[in-house]
């Protein structure tokens, strides 16, 4: 028989994955000898067997707890439903991953009829009986019974207006007993039932609750972007409770041994008197700031502030802290490591350290690497987000916040910017495109109504460090529209919304946003973050702006540079689609000619921008119907000003249409049908190359051959490089050093990288395409159906957001292991958008790959996360 049920007394901090975190902690506090209510934890395992089993609680973990409940009621000398000394207790979830506000928890637990008669007498104090009564059948019906809260608060109000008070605490004994007669009549009148009066039956029938809360839309959500996974399951605590609201020396409060919104090394906290816990965070009485309490209990408070000092030094972090003061003793009901704000969190980290409570692998470990993304993007004013209730709900695509004028496509978000400089403008499109660049370019927001986490408008906003929400199904638009509608509201371009990227939310109207604000502490964790990690950190960056603001976050490199950007603006989309039409090698390299200038200059900006470091340039990728009009009106204007018919387009664009682009003729299929495009490419890099070197600078141009899953495709293409460089030197009299490799990103190419290997000198993993094409799912429209996967717990996170270990990964460990059979210093990296993603950086580091390449504003969190996955995961 496996041991499901823990007493307090039995546990210490170590046993976090059975005791969950409230569990482990609480125990450790009895350990330390702090006042504590006793009790007892029913285990993570028991919650895992719980929904093994169908849902139900075997007879062998209610052994367990009916067991240690019988033990609890003799150290205490107080039995649950007893006549003359009832025990009451709260069932609290605790899982090992602090989740606050996502389960439940219930108080009060053991009152019926006749045990809040008892506890009135035993008091002599029949307010605080019935009071605890009402609480305890409203908490019940709404986590057992999922009776709406909200529909006992409309009872309670109306009672209180009845009796002409504001506040509960002015309501009397009388007035309470009536508040439960009340909610018992509800209860019924709904549920057909009785308030059920056995407190075991209470007992059993709130630990399935916390169990069951485990699985609720919160908690699956919250567990989703926090990466924790749903087979660690929740506990559930069973603790004696004390009480707050037994009068005026009686209270309840939350308090943190540090800020958690600065960091600063000052107790902060509230509390209420004549209260229990929920009064607190309700906001139905405003609390009292903690150090009030030194003026209203001296001792409580002296003797508060003592163990707040004894928590701190043993986890050697701020903790967050639940305390009940019942009667004047202070009792001490849960110690967690608090959260807080990235910006507090650097402080807290840097302050321990120097107050030697922490080393410095401690202080890089206690960031959490993706809240750093708040610390680089503007945020919403908070006082201002207060009042604002969101209109729309779509995918956090890019963090940051933005308000602006709506512009419905990116034509008229370059024309508003153009007639004023200091617009601020949100484009919304039903999905963007390549050739949206330069409308999202001067935005400073983007909305979609389509795609996902990793679509078109996700990657391109979040190099750009652009606020985006993607996959907003509540928005209604049409293609070239000039309206859109979310619910029954009408917008029209030049209305006002706000964007908050960092959770998908939409606003109508103006919220003000504040500056991102870096701290010297940031500088202090990014210093020992570089000293500890093994995996260098790269961007993917397409301008020398993008590759400046890379270096300023730490970049060492470029990993990927996508070539095809850089044909959208509109003093080259002409020279491309005039390359593209042609009919003849002759008019196609005359077209190529007039793009080698331009791509030249381009390179030229961004190795002066790196200065020396690597830069990895991947040549032409997308399908060439991408570059063409789609549009009547435009084929008609393009025709003409290419001096052909609108007919002869026409054909063109039909011909170049295919049932699925992402599969067909795009990345080397293009360059080996059309050889040139590679060589003006190879030439546009060597020169330029060359050129940033005669400055002084030092080059290292990494050339990237897109979509190969045959090696006869990358040596083919590989020759025509080679020899266009050869020529170039000859032309230049002298050489450069230069590589030549492959993204891996067809399942193909990664199972036969020991060939692939003997002719390319470097790999990067290409893990959008590499995803797209292992799951066979689209990504741009994975997102339409991936909530019914979460759902139906097929899929606990999206697989485009981080890297599938299992099939994906897999796919990357044995390419990696072939690789570097054949080619011993094979060089190997990611650049796909995965390589900003903290456990997906880990995953890089412990399959052995030299550097992770990421858009700029996510340098930082790669660099915290790889130093993370050394400290934890040392290489041999």
């Amino acid at each position: 028989m496996g041991k499901y049920v823990y007493l307090f007394s039995e546990g210490n901090s170590t046993m976090r994955e059975l005791l969950g975190g409230k569990g482990a902690n609480l125990a450790e506090m009895i350990n330390l000898g702090l006042p504590v209510p006793d009790g007892f934890t029913v285990t993570t395992e028991a919650c895992n067997k719980y929904y093994d089993d169908n849902k139900t609680i075997s007879d062998e973990v209610l052994t367990q707890i009916f067991d240690a409940l019988d033990k609890t009621e003799k150290k205490l000398g107080k039995k649950l439903g007893d006549m003359t000394n009832p025990l009451l207790v709260s069932v609290r979830s605790g899982a090992r991953a602090s989740m606050p506000g996502m389960m439940d928890t219930i108080l009060n637990l053991g009152l019926n009829d006749q045990t809040a008669e008892v506890m009135a007498k035993l008091t002599s104090n029949p307010r605080f009986a019935y009071d605890s009564y009402r609480r305890f059948i409203q908490m019940f019906a709404d986590v057992v019974m999922e009776l709406p809260k909200s529909e006992f608060e409309i009872i309670l109000g109306n009672i209180k207006q009845s009796k002409n008070v504001k506040l509960d605490t002015e309501l009397t004994a009388d007035d309470l007993k009536q508040v439960v007669l009340q909610f018992k009549a509800f209860y019924k009148s709904k549920l057909g039932v009785d308030f059920p009066q056995n407190p075991k039956e209470q007992l059993i029938e709130a630990v399935k609750a916390v169990f069951r809360s485990w699985d609720n839309p919160r908690a699956v959500y919250y567990r989703r972007i926090n990466d924790i996974p749903s087979s660690w399951g929740t506990a559930v605590n069973v603790q004696s409770m004390v009480y707050g609201n037994m009068g005026d020396d009686s209270g309840t409060g939350v308090a943190f041994t540090r800020n958690p919104a600065t960091g600063e090394k000052v107790l902060f906290g509230e509390y209420l008197m004549n209260a229990q816990g929920e009064d607190v965070v309700a906001g139905i009485r405003t609390p009292q700031p903690i150090s009030h309490l030194n003026e209203q209990n001296k001792s409580v408070y002296e003797q508060f502030v003592k163990i707040c000092n004894i928590l701190e030094n043993h986890y050697k972090d701020m903790q967050d802290m639940e305390f009940t003061i019942e009667r004047g003793k202070l009792y001490m009901l849960q110690t967690r490591n608090g959260k807080r704000t990235a910006a507090a969190s650097l402080k807290i980290a840097v302050d321990m350290l120097n107050e030697k409570l922490i080393d410095e692998k401690q202080a890089v470990e206690r960031i959490e690497p993706r809240n750093l993304d708040a610390l680089l993007h503007p945020t919403f004013d908070v006082n201002a987000l207060k009042n604002a209730t969101p209109i729309a709900v779509g995918l956090p695509a890019s963090p940051g916040a933005a308000c602006g004028r709506i512009a419905l496509s990116a034509k008229r978000a370059a024309e508003m910017k153009k007639a004023d400089s200091k617009a601020k403008i949100i484009i919304v499109r039903l999905e963007t495109s390549p050739e949206d660049i330069e409308g999202m370019a001067v935005s400073q927001g983007v909305l979609t109504a389509r795609g996902g986490m990793t679509s078109h408008a996700a990657v391109v906003a979040r190099g750009m460090g652009t606020c985006c929400v993607a996959g907003c199904a509540d928005l209604k638009i049409e293609h070239d529209a000039d309206h859109f509608c979310i619910g029954d509201k009408k917008f029209v371009e030049g209305d006002i919304i706000s964007l908050d990227g960092s959770t998908g939310k939409v606003y109508n109207g103006a919220i003000p946003t504040v500056d991102a604000q870096i701290s010297g502490d940031f500088g202090v964790i990014m210093q020992l973050a570089d000293k500890y990690r093994v995996l260098n950190v790269r961007t993917n960056a397409d301008t020398p702006k993008d590759a400046r603001v890379a270096v300023n976050f730490g970049a060492e490199g470029i990993g990927l540079t996508r070539t095809e950007h850089m044909f959208f603006a509109e003093d080259r989309i002409q020279a491309m689609r005039e390359m593209i039409v042609a009919d003849t090698l002759e008019g196609r390299e005359k077209a190529l000619d007039k793009l080698l200038k331009f791509q030249r200059a381009d390179f030229e900006g961004i190795f002066r921008a790196m200065d020396g470091r690597p830069v990895t340039i991947r040549f032409l990728d997308p399908p060439l119907h991408e570059f063409l009009p789609q549009k009547e009106e435009d084929i008609q204007v393009i025709a003409k000003v290419m001096g052909i018919t609108a007919d002869k387009l026409h054909q063109i664009v039909d011909g170049l249409h295919e049932f699925n682009p992402m599969l067909g003729h795009r990345g080397c299929r293009l360059t080996i049908t059309y050889p040139e495009i590679a060589k003006m490419q190879t030439r546009a890099v060597i020169e330029a190359a060359i050129n940033v070197s005669r400055e002084g600078i030092a080059v290292h141009p990494e050339i990237m051959i897109p979509l190969v899953g045959e090696v006869k495709e990358l040596k083919y293409v590989k020759e025509f490089v080679d020899q266009t460089a050869q020529q170039v030197f000859t032309e230049q009299n002298t050489t450069i050093d230069y590589m030549v490799g492959t993204m891996i990103e067809i399942p193909r190419a990664a199972l036969t990288s020991g060939e692939i290997a003997q002719v390319a000198q470097f790999f990067s993993f290409g893990t959008n395409d590499l995803t797209q094409m292992t799951y066979g799912f689209s990504r741009d429209d994975a997102g339409k159906f991936l909530p019914d996967y979460y759902d139906k717990k097929i899929f606990e996170s999206d697989p485009f957001a981080r890297v599938d270990q299992v099939g994906v990964g897999r796919l990357m460990k044995l390419s990696v292991t072939e690789g570097r059979e054949t080619r011993p210093n094979l060089k190997t990296g990611i650049c796909g958008e995965h390589g900003g993603d903290p456990s997906s950086v880990e995953f890089c580091h412990r399959i052995g790959l030299n550097y992770v390449s990421c858009s700029p504003f996510r340098v930082p969190i790669a660099r915290l996360a790889a130093a993370q996955a050394a400290i934890k995961y040392p290489r041999k």
